[in-house]
């Protein structure tokens, strides 16, 4: 299994985000020798936001592209080739001004392409992008996955509502919640986080062991 791990939040170690995704990462790997994994980190190497020579370049045939049309669709290749080849796909971002990073929504921009990801056909458009486990973790300050901020969470929606839209349907979320609210809620916001992160681990070593 190759796994694909994109961190985005600009908290460095202090991200809850960026531990709880990237000890799940690790754990996959560790359920089976033969698994690999591959880091995008987008705060240590943010992507181009989209731009006039993305938007016109990837609509150019690449022999007649500019020399700067060449590199930011060749930054957006690289970032595709990634993603094709991951079995499993972790992205992991901070909850900010109620969404997600703006390094992670570079990174949907970037996959993101018509012929590529996705396709317009007679039954209206179809994701290219099959067969694969997304999880998302997500760290938030507050607590949104119930009660009267359920409404104010366009994170979740927005990632399951792209992600499917590429043929990614297969999604499960993680949440470390509350972290704002004081010690106690970030050490329960993790314990809890880390719970469903072995759980998930586990049950991989379930089907492993099956498997052989």
């Amino acid at each position: 299994m190759s796994i694909l791990l994109v961190t985005s939040s600009p908290r460095g170690a202090a991200s809850h985000s960026t531990r709880v995704a990237t000890d799940l990462a690790q754990k996959l790997v560790a359920a089976d020798p033969s698994n690999s994994l591959v880091v995008r980190d987008l705060v240590a190497k943010p992507l181009p936001h989209i731009d006039p020579d993305y938007a016109t370049g990837i609509y150019t045939p690449a022999e007649a592209r500019t020399p700067r049309q060449a590199e930011v669709v060749g930054v957006s290749d690289a970032v595709l080739d990634e993603l094709f080849a991951a079995d499993t796909v972790i992205l992991a971002t901070g909850f900010i001004n109620f969404n997600i990073s703006s390094t992670l929504k570079s990174w949907v921009d970037h996959v993101a392409r018509s012929g590529k990801t996705f396709a317009y056909g007679e039954g209206g458009p179809k994701g290219l992008v099959k067969g694969k486990k997304v999880y998302i973790v997500l760290a938030s300050g507050g607590i949104y996955s119930q009660g009267a901020a359920v409404q104010m969470d366009h994170a979740v929606p927005y990632l399951r509502s792209v992600l499917g839209f590429l043929g990614m349907t297969d999604i499960e979320v993680i949440r470390v919640e509350g972290v704002g609210m004081g010690a106690d809620a970030v050490t329960a916001a993790l314990a809890k986080a880390t719970a469903k992160v072995d759980a998930i681990a586990a049950a991989t070593t379930g089907q492993v062991a099956i498997a052989a």
